[in-house]
C-alpha cells in the first residue's frame, strides 16, 4: 500500500515538473516574439535644401475672346451649319436667313440708282455741271442738285439694301468654339437676340483671389500651375495682370494666362498653385511631424531608439514643411546628418526602440 501511495505521488511529480517546464518554454518563446518585434520606421537623413512654398487658391477660366452673336435682321433660319461643341474657323458661314425680300430690296434700290443717275446728269447737263469743273465754290451746288434729283437718297437706299442683304449670313468673326445656340431650322429669328455664342478657347484667361499679405510672393509673368477640380490634369499659365487694388475683404484679383489642350471650358473651376523657392531650409515630408502634449514634435534616431525633439514649422506646401528647433525648448536642436523618422511614428513614445526599414 506504501509503495502504490509512493507511485502515485512520484507520478505526480513528474507530472508536475513537466508542466511547469512546458509553461516555462512556452513564457520564453513569446518572450523572444515579443523581443522580436520591435518599432519599424523610415527615416530620412536630414539636409538643408530649397523649400517650394506654396500659394493656394481657387480661381475660374474665362475665355479672352467671347461674342454673343445675332442677326442684324428678322426672317426665318434658312440654314444653320453649325453645333454646340464645333471647332470653327474665322470667317466660317455659320448660319443664314432666307434672303428673298432682302435681294428684291436690295435689287430694287439698284434700279432706284440708275434711274437717280438719269435725273441727275439731266440736271447737271441743265446747268453746265461736269465732274471736272467742281470745286469749293460750287460744291454746295452740286450736293442740292444731287439731293434734288433722289441720286444721293438712292445711294443711301443701296448701301442700307446690301448691309441688310449682307446681314442674312452670320460669320465668325474669329476662330473658336460654338456654344449656346438656342435656334433650329425655320425658326423665325429676331433682329438682336443671341443666336449663338462663340468662345476662343485656344487661351483661357484665369481669375483667382490672393490674401494681402500674399502680394509679396506673386509678381508678374510669374509661373503658375492650374489644376480642374474635374480632372487630375495641370497645366502651365503665366501671371498676366495684378489689379491694384484691395477689395473690402482684403483679397486682390489677380489673371494668369493659359493654354488650352481642348479639355479646358468656359466657366471652369480650377485650383491655382503658385511656387516660391526660399534656400537654405529643414524641409521634411509632413508625415515626419506629429503632436505630443500639443506641440509640434520630430524623433530624432540615436543609436537606434527614437527621442522627441520639439520644434515649429515655419512653412508648408502640399507634401512637405520647413522646420527650425524650437526657441523655447532647451534640449530641441537640429543639424545636418540627423536621422530623422518620417513614417510609422504615430504610437511611439519618447526613448523607444526602433529598427529602420528604409532611410533615404
Amino acid at each position: 500500500m506504501n509503495n502504490q501511495k509512493t507511485l502515485y505521488l512520484l507520478s505526480f511529480l513528474l507530472l508536475l515538473i513537466f508542466g511547469c517546464k512546458e509553461k516555462k518554454e512556452e513564457e520564453t518563446v513569446n518572450k523572444k516574439k515579443y523581443l522580436q518585434d520591435k518599432n519599424e520606421v523610415s527615416a530620412n537623413i536630414l539636409q538643408k535644401t530649397t523649400f517650394k512654398k506654396e500659394l493656394v487658391s481657387n480661381g475660374v477660366l474665362v475665355a479672352l475672346e467671347k461674342s454673343n452673336l445675332k442677326f442684324k435682321v428678322s426672317e426665318k433660319l434658312s440654314q444653320i451649319f453649325v453645333a454646340n461643341g464645333d471647332q470653327v474657323k474665322k470667317g466660317q458661314l455659320l448660319a443664314s436667313l432666307s434672303n428673298f425680300s432682302f435681294q428684291q430690296r436690295l435689287n430694287k434700290a439698284k434700279l432706284d440708282v440708275k434711274e437717280a443717275t438719269l435725273a441727275f446728269d439731266d440736271l447737271k447737263a441743265r446747268r453746265n455741271f461736269t465732274d471736272s469743273i467742281v470745286d469749293k465754290k460750287n460744291s454746295d451746288e452740286m450736293e442740292m442738285i444731287e439731293i434734288k434729283s433722289g441720286y444721293k437718297n438712292a445711294l443711301y437706299q443701296l448701301e442700307n439694301a446690301r448691309f441688310d442683304f449682307k446681314s442674312t449670313k452670320l460669320i465668325a468673326p474669329f476662330g473658336g468654339i460654338i456654344a449656346n445656340v438656342s435656334y433650329k431650322k425655320h425658326d423665325q429669328v429676331s433682329s438682336g437676340s443671341k443666336f449663338l455664342t462663340l468662345i476662343n478657347d485656344a487661351v483661357f484667361e484665369v481669375e483667382f483671389y490672393i490674401i494681402e499679405s500674399e502680394l509679396v510672393d506673386i509678381k508678374k509673368n510669374s509661373s503658375v500651375v492650374v489644376k480642374p477640380f474635374a480632372s487630375n490634369k495641370t497645366y502651365t499659365g503665366v501671371i498676366t495682370s495684378i489689379n491694384p487694388k484691395v477689395e473690402k475683404n482684403g483679397t486682390i484679383l489677380v489673371k494668369a494666362s493659359v493654354k488650352n489642350d481642348g479639355s479646358l471650358l468656359e466657366g471652369m473651376n480650377v485650383k491655382i498653385f503658385i511656387e516660391k523657392d526660399i534656400p537654405n531650409q529643414f524641409v521634411v515630408p509632413k508625415s515626419a511631424v506629429v503632436l505630443r502634449d500639443n506641440q509640434e514634435v520630430l524623433f530624432k534616431v540615436v543609436n537606434g531608439r527614437a527621442y522627441w525633439n520639439y520644434i515649429l514649422t515655419t512653412y508648408e506646401n502640399g507634401q512637405h514643411y520647413a522646420v527650425i528647433p524650437n526657441p523655447d525648448k532647451s534640449s530641441s536642436s537640429l543639424k545636418v546628418g540627423d536621422t530623422i523618422i518620417v513614417s510609422d511614428n504615430l504610437n511611439l513614445a519618447h526613448d523607444s526602440e526602433i529598427k529602420i526599414k528604409d532611410l533615404k
